[in-house]
């Protein structure tokens, strides 16, 4: 390369460098002509990690400090995140969304009061972090705790500060001492999730204080609990409910028409009368639970108690202990629903290894072979849905009367004879609908 390319070359590079800083000459002129709330707004779309990294100036560390963080989760799970969120509790304290875990070995959030006095001991030479800056979060929206032994005792400010929280999980917390009244703190709670927390103790009664918020309630392992569930029975907004290994009371039969009007899924403890792992004395027991609940279904969602199952006690005379050498398997042995279509029954089934399943026991009769042809021929709108997909007894009666005649007249004519179907289900929901 010549002298002169060389000095051409070395002039263009130059020059790029200078429109380059000019660039940034112009966008650094751009932000300082923003106002705080701009910047905010501006930070509002960014993770909480970049508007951290974004704070350059004092105007903006002031719009990070205004900034509504979008509802991106952040995990204290290691000690460093741990200083991140202590850093944020001051420079960005509008988080939305944040979860505590453990923090790793030898690490644990301060004692509480009345902590429990084996782990105290156990974890003294720990070294140990505040969980307070967590009061600092005043916009959280969603609050997730998973802390095992890393949070010991009662912590009085830990539902002080959240008037917005719509969502709260806390599980795994073995240590963790707390009351169900203290969640009356949080006005507009609409989420709980509540599992294997052992020092929770409480009345489900409690929960009445958010009866106008409250959409899903999972209270699992969770055993000093108490109360009765049909406290809740005129929540208005409730659609899931999970009471499972809690000292919750009841029976199912209590529940009427009225009685938890929008509820899509229910699972209560083995002791309430159709509860999840209801324990029965004898196969023969299961059947009248069993009815019952089916009855339920029909009145409601039929998903309702899908995922219900009942135990043989191991007193009962019909229980066979498991034999180790056995290549079968023949306890314990589980009663749950068997769904086919719209066919609804129930059978026994041992529950490890190759199951070996007993006969279904039906509690909806066959659908009758005539409706099933009928409905083949896509007619079933006519009759609007029905749960148990069978027609009126008067119709399958004239529908078979219609089948007879028509297949008299025909000559194979599988098709003709489902319009003769169509036409004369029609006719017949024409003349009741006129009544």
């Amino acid at each position: 390369m010549s002298r002169l390319q060389k000095k051409q070359k070395l002039e263009g590079n130059l020059a790029a460098v200078t429109d380059e800083a000019a660039g940034d000459d112009t966008l650094t002129s751009a932000i300082d002509n923003l106002g705080t709330d701009e910047l905010a707004h501006i930070f509002g779309f960014l993770p909480p990690h970049d508007i951290m990294s974004a704070r350059l100036n004092k105007k903006m560390r002031d719009a990070a400090k205004t900034t509504i963080v979008p509802p991106v989760e952040f995990i204290v799970d290691r000690v460093d995140k741990y200083n991140s969120a202590a850093a944020m509790a001051t420079a960005m304290p509008n988080l939305q969304q944040i979860s505590f875990s453990e923090l790793g070995r030898r690490h644990k959030y301060i004692d509480g009061e009345d902590p429990d006095e084996h782990t105290a001991r156990f974890t003294s030479n720990w070294i140990t972090h505040d969980i307070e800056i967590i009061s600092n979060f005043r916009m959280l929206r969603s609050l997730n705790i998973e802390t095992e032994h890393f949070l010991n005792g009662r912590y009085p400010f830990l539902f002080n500060f959240f008037p917005l929280l719509n969502k709260l999980s806390i599980t795994k917390s073995w240590d963790l001492k707390w009351d169900l009244d203290e969640l009356a703190r949080l006005p507009v709670l609409k989420e709980l999730y509540l599992e294997w927390n052992p020092q929770l103790e409480g009345n489900i009664n409690s929960l009445r204080a958010l009866k106008d918020t409250l959409a899903k309630v999972e209270i699992i392992d969770c055993k000093k609990v108490e109360g009765s569930f049909m406290d809740l029975a005129d929540f208005p907004h409730l659609t899931e409910l999970d009471l499972r290994d809690t000292a919750v009371a009841g029976d199912i039969r209590e529940i009427g028409k009225r009685d938890f009007p929008v509820l899509k899924r229910l699972c209560l403890p083995k002791d309430v009368y159709g509860g999840y792992g209801q324990e029965f004395q004898s196969v023969s027991d299961a059947h009248d639970v069993i009815s019952v609940l089916y009855s339920f279904r029909k009145r409601r969602f039929s998903s309702l108690l899908k995922d219900w199952s009942g135990k043989l006690s191991e007193d009962s005379p019909d229980w066979y202990d498991p034999d180790p050498d056995a290549s079968y398997n023949l306890g314990p042995m589980y009663v749950l629903f068997v769904e086919a279509g719209s066919r609804v029954g129930y059978r026994w089934e041992t529950a490890h290894g190759d199951p070996m399943v007993c006969e279904v026991n039906w509690l909806d009769p066959e659908p009758h072979r005539s409706w099933n042809r009928w409905m083949h021929f896509g007619a079933a709108p006519l009759l609007g849905e029905r749960e148990d997909c069978s027609p009126p007894l008067e119709i399958i009666k004239a529908m078979d009367k219609e089948s007879q005649s028509v297949e008299k007249r025909s000559r194979g004519g599988g098709r003709k004879i489902g319009v003769q179907y169509y036409y004369y289900v029609r006719r017949k929901m024409i003349r009741r609908g006129s009544k």
